[in-house]
């Protein structure tokens, strides 16, 4: 049985203007488990308008702070209570293990329960300005209706970090999932509607790259906010200059993993294990390149294989399961070409580097290990979105700083080292927005997100996303001398 999802507008359901539909894969099987909406630029229209509708509504626009705060409290709780669905959607339509999406799941409620403490807090200032006989103070007001298209990789958890924000600070917003996995944002759609979520606050329009480029396109539209490929960024950002568009955006990420010396090698290769290959790869914090120092990097090499060797492959559903599938058929292809040019370019594996043979029309693909790799090769260069882990040795530590930077991005780093005064100082080196030390990624509502260079712009998470949901109005007033 599939699903059949529509599209959300003003509060409604809609099979939109044409009525179209694409379907969505599980990635373990290859099977279609759903259909969605192919919306139109006419459907992209009526979202918008609905968003400015009730954008202007007073039972959105004049809704005290506290309300507003409860109602967010009441969206977490009904995200809670229906976890366990919603994490058996997003395993069966983006392949991450059921425990794992049921984590992300409680961790959108998190972010929401977060946010829900946010508006009775969001002030302004009074201002020492020097003009006699005049007070001056500041509003933070929303900046209007906003386009929030995620990606394909964490759906839901990444369509909360982005929803939580904006409603907090008031706006409206229309939001757009990746055309590869849709089903969990549209649930979500279905279940701000049962929270009490006025009619036009929030949108869903699904499709492909056309209905994201009528978003970012579209002069109604006032804030983009897009996670997403460094491309596709770029191309938002010459978009955006039409009505001058506030943008954010998280994009994508080469995470150097640096291990020294002196490194605790057991924890170094565990954390590494995990931080390379969650989600299969599928993550722009993903550590994907990694400087070993040379005289442990055999060590380090037949360890991190050994752990390999016992990470169980297969679908999402099977509790067993450490490293599922890769989102799409195509995705797959992609990994593959760089693990052949890793091959072509004098790189060896160690391990992996092909299909598991025994797990049928899934989009499965080994983990594997490269040896003999230099700062030069696609597989140390490029941004490869898959479960393929690049052992990149040094000599010396005095050019590590030079070679962790020496990329387009900047979203994430991390160090291994038991020196505690030398970690910091590379922390403070490395031209990344997150850095961890003897540690996996990790994230929480109340530490920013986000990355340096072409790794995007703005943050999310923390009071950081209310700024960039809201405006600063200066308001003067003649009170006499």
């Amino acid at each position: 049985m599939t699903t059949q999802g529509q599209l959300l507008i003003g509060g409604e359901w809609t099979a939109g203007t044409k009525g179209s539909t694409f379907d969505t894969r599980d990635p373990a099987t290859g099977e279609v488990i759903g259909t969605a909406i192919e919306a139109t630029s006419a459907d992209v229209d009526a979202a918008v308008e609905a968003a400015r509708r009730a954008f202007n509504d007073p039972a959105w626009r004049d809704m005290t702070p506290a309300a507003r705060g409860r109602l967010l409290w009441r969206i977490a709780d009904l995200i809670e209570e229906n976890a366990a669905e919603l994490a058996q959607l997003e395993s069966a339509d983006q392949g991450q293990s059921v425990g794992f999406a049921t984590g992300t799941m409680h961790g959108a409620a998190e972010m929401f329960r977060y946010y829900a403490g946010w508006p009775t807090k969001i002030t302004g200032v009074t201002s020492p300005v020097s003009v006699p006989g005049m007070l001056h103070y500041t509003r933070r007001e929303p900046v209007g209706v906003c386009a929030l298209i995620t990606p394909w990789n964490f759906p839901l958890a990444i369509a909360v970090w982005k929803l939580a924000p904006a409603l907090a600070t008031g706006n409206t917003v229309v939001l757009k999932p990746a055309e590869q996995t849709p089903l969990t944002t549209l649930r979500l759609g279905q279940l701000l509607l049962d929270a009490g979520v006025p009619a036009g606050v929030v949108n869903v329009v699904t499709g492909g790259p056309e209905v994201g480029k009528a978003l970012v396109n579209h002069p109604g539209v006032d804030k983009v906010s897009f996670t997403g490929s460094t491309e596709v960024g770029r191309e938002i950002v010459r978009a955006s200059a039409g009505n001058l568009k506030r943008v954010s955006l998280e994009l994508g990420g080469k995470a150097p993993s640096i291990v020294l010396k002196d490194a605790d090698l057991s924890a170094a290769v565990m954390g590494n294990l995990f931080g390379g290959l969650v989600n299969a790869g599928q993550a722009c914090a993903a550590y994907s390149r990694f400087y070993v120092d040379s005289s442990r990097a055999d060590e380090f090499v037949e360890k991190l294989a050994g752990a390999v060797a016992n990470f169980k492959v297969g679908p999402g559903s099977d509790p067993e399961t450490m490293l599922g599938p890769l989102v799409t058929a195509e995705h797959r292809e992609k990994v593959e070409s760089y693990v052949r040019s890793g091959v072509e370019a004098g790189a060896e594996i160690v391990t992996g580097g092909k299909r598991p043979e025994a797990l049928g029309n899934g989009y499965f693909f080994e983990p594997t290990i490269f040896t003999n790799v230099d700062d030069s090769m696609a597989i140390a260069r490029d941004e490869i979105f898959g479960p393929v882990l690049p052992i990149i040795t040094y000599d010396s530590p005095d050019d590590l700083v030079e070679r962790a930077n020496n990329t387009d991005y900047g979203l994430v780093a991390c160090v291994w080292t038991q020196d505690v005064a030398r970690a910091h100082r590379l922390a403070h080196q490395i031209r990344a927005g997150e850095v961890y030390i003897n540690t996996y990624p990790q994230l929480d509502p109340a530490a920013p997100w986000g990355g340096f260079k072409a790794s995007g712009w703005g943050r999310e998470m923390t009071e950081e996303a209310l700024n960039s949901y809201t405006e600063t109005k200066g308001i003067w007033v003649n009170i006499g001398s």
